[in-house]
C-alpha cells in the first residue's frame, strides 16, 4: 500500500480539526472490546464519534486523516 493510499488503493482525503479545542481518542469498551475513534472537546468532555476501529488498519487511517501522530491519540475505558 503507498502512503495517502487506503487498503482499496484509494486516495486518502485529509481532514482538518481544531486542535485547540479538541483531543483525539479511541474510547474502548471494557465488556466488548469495541472501539471508537473520534475527537473529545477540552471544554465540556463531550465525545464525537467518527469511525469505528475494526483493526491497525482502521487505526492507521484515522492517524493518517487527521494527521495525528501517534503519540497524540489516547485511549479511554
Amino acid at each position: 500500500m503507498k502512503e495517502g493510499e487506503n487498503m482499496f488503493g484509494r486516495k486518502v482525503q485529509k481532514e482538518t480539526y481544531d486542535r485547540d479545542e479538541l483531543r483525539p481518542v479511541i474510547r474502548s469498551s471494557i465488556c466488548t472490546g469495541e472501539k471508537v475513534a473520534g475527537f473529545k472537546e477540552l471544554r465540556t468532555g463531550k465525545f464525537t464519534e467518527i469511525m469505528l476501529i475494526r483493526n491497525e488498519e482502521d487505526r492507521k487511517l484515522f492517524l493518517e486523516r487527521y494527521d495525528i501522530s501517534p503519540s497524540e491519540l489516547k485511549t479511554e475505558w
